[in-house]
């Protein structure tokens, strides 16, 4: 039996894709990596952060910067300093906005999600 303290509240997790639903559309996981990116500076580091394959990371990087006119991620390759990734003004611009859309999201619904969270079975 599960302890009732140990049972962890539902949480609503609303979903934001643009332009659609498709596998190329931008979405919270792509937001995630470019988060990490931004942090990490390294394509690589982000992927093992989100424990994610650095071949699957890289193409989610070339999946956004074909869906964005400009791009938003740069890459600079090897030599001495091993190379890294950093968001481009237009990353960290779709990133802020993005995020601020979630949050928005959250707001919107939050009356809504508290009567629907008393009326969940628990």
């Amino acid at each position: 039996m599960v302890h009732p303290m140990s049972r962890r509240a539902p949480q609503l997790q609303p979903r934001l894709r643009f332009p659609d639903g498709g596998p190329d559309a931008f979405g919270p996981g792509k937001a995630d990596l470019l988060r990490h990116i931004a942090a990490a500076g390294s394509i690589r580091t982000a992927a093992r952060e989100l424990g994610m394959s650095y071949d699957r990371a890289w193409k989610l990087v070339q999946a956004m910067n074909r869906l964005f006119r400009p791009p938003l991620v740069t890459m600079t390759r090897g030599g001495g300093s091993g190379g890294g990734a950093q968001l481009t003004t237009a990353g960290a611009d779709v990133l802020r906005r993005y995020t601020r859309m979630e949050a928005a999201c959250h707001a919107a619904t939050r009356a809504d999600w508290r009567v629907l969270q008393r009326r969940l079975r628990g």
